[in-house]
């Protein structure tokens, strides 16, 4: 088994932790079609803050961003992302492409494994195809599929890939047996076999989907709580008293996973006939909630337009992520209504958001004087202010927003007024 040479596409959230913790036991070749990301992962340094300089360095990893580089190797595992497109359809196009560059380095024998997200069927349909007229071989013949799904939750660092049960489907029992011995040894928590492929996909696609629905429920409650002027907060904390109450939270949902993958069930429902009515539901209330909130927070402004500042932009606390961040639309939701929007991120890079969302960070906290300040994001940095400090930010009278109950406990000068979900 030690002699299995592998090679993991895609570095990023997921494909960097997993090729790490894999180097740890086999010869593994990291590829990434971004060479600048290759760049700084050869100095040491992950962007995205899942795997330490530390680490990085003491890793046996090759690195590479030269499809050539990745030829031969016994066990190729695809973990590139799988986003949707502007009118949440399946977008792809990043997976065909993984498809491709693989498929050129296909050699007979060889396991070709996805990790990235999809709907049900998708892997043997669509990408062995695929993989079949890059390589001119014969999928389940020539070459073998499997499937193991991703668990990865960006900025956890209890839930390492290490620490956590790996779901493996063969196309064939053999290629179960190779997978589950592979994640196997990397894996503390062990793994589990899945009848099929498309057992393991359909699986990874309703765990998101679980989540979205939960938090949709939730988020509308919410909606009702605001008519009753209630907090769910405090809500939600009563009804936690109870042993089988489920503690979700409300807020803005978006990110990689979440905020998508329920598309995918979603696509493959309506390919087969069945319109779903609670997944696609759930979706509308949670992309709802950003233009929501800023209709809250505008009101309580006496929707007169004013100068608010949003803290954090990514779609996660603690992770630098800004992929599918739905704090876009709380701002947009603001700015038509007329208010004038600065936003700080702690962690963010600025020339991702200017890139992807055309935001101007602010560089920092010196500027205060502001009518609002909205806790958008629950970023440690953010939720250690104190109360002198965010009055500081703010003008006498002024509105201390809080979407994420994080400063629930702070005493604020008499003079702000309190929001909060």
């Amino acid at each position: 088994m030690s002699k299995q040479r592998l090679a993991v596409i895609g570095l990023g959230y997921v494909g960097l932790p997993l090729a790490v913790a894999l180097a740890r036991h086999f010869p593994v070749i990291g590829f990434d079609i971004k060479s600048e990301r290759i760049t700084e992962l050869s100095g040491g340094r992950d962007r995205t803050g899942e795997v330490s300089e530390a680490a990085l360095r003491a890793s046996s990893l090759s690195l590479t961003a030269e499809p050539a580089d990745i030829r031969g190797a016994d066990i190729y595992i695809v973990t590139v992302p799988t986003p949707v497109t502007p009118d949440n359809k399946p977008d792809l196009a990043p997976l065909l492409s993984a498809c491709k560059t693989v498929g050129a380095a296909l050699a007979k024998g060889a396991i070709v494994v996805f990790e990235s997200t999809v709907y049900p069927g998708l892997t043997e349909d669509i990408c062995g195809p695929a993989l079949e007229k890059a390589s001119g071989l014969k999928a389940g013949h020539d070459f073998f599929l499997g499937y193991s799904p991703e668990r990865i939750n960006p900025g956890d660092h209890v839930h390492r890939v290490e620490k956590i049960v790996k779901v493996v489907a063969g196309q064939t029992p053999e290629v179960t047996e190779i997978l589950a011995g592979i994640y196997g040894s990397m894996t503390e928590a062990g793994v589990h076999r899945a009848r099929s492929i498309a057992v393991a996909e359909a699986a990874k696609v309703i765990e998101n989907a679980q989540r979205d629905i939960n938090i949709a429920f939730i988020n509308e409650v919410t909606m009702i709580c605001q008519r009753l002027g209630l907090s769910v907060h405090d809500v939600l904390d009563t009804a936690g008293t109870k042993w089988n109450f489920l503690p979700f939270r409300p807020g803005l949902v978006g990110g990689h996973c979440i905020g998508v993958d329920p598309f995918y069930l979603a696509a493959c429902a309506t390919h087969l006939g069945h319109h779903p009515e609670i997944i696609l539901a759930g979706r509308k209330i949670n992309d709802q909630m950003g233009d929501f909130i800023a209709g809250c927070i505008s009101q309580a402004l006496d929707d007169k337009p004013s100068d608010v500042l949003v803290l954090g932009l990514t779609f996660k606390e603690n992770v630098p992520d800004l992929r599918n961040t739905k704090v876009v639309d709380l701002i947009e939701g603001l700015k038509k209504r007329g208010h004038r929007v600065a936003v700080h991120d702690a962690i963010a890079d600025a020339a991702e958001a200017r890139h992807e969302y055309g935001l101007e960070l602010l560089p920092d906290l010196s500027k205060g004087g502001y009518d609002a300040v909205v806790g958008a994001v629950a970023h440690a940095d953010y939720a250690g202010l104190d109360g002198a400090e965010l009055a500081r930010l703010v003008r006498a009278g002024g509105v201390i927003a809080d979407i994420k109950g994080q400063w629930r406990g702070l005493d604020l000068p008499g003079s702000l007024t309190r929001w909060e979900l």
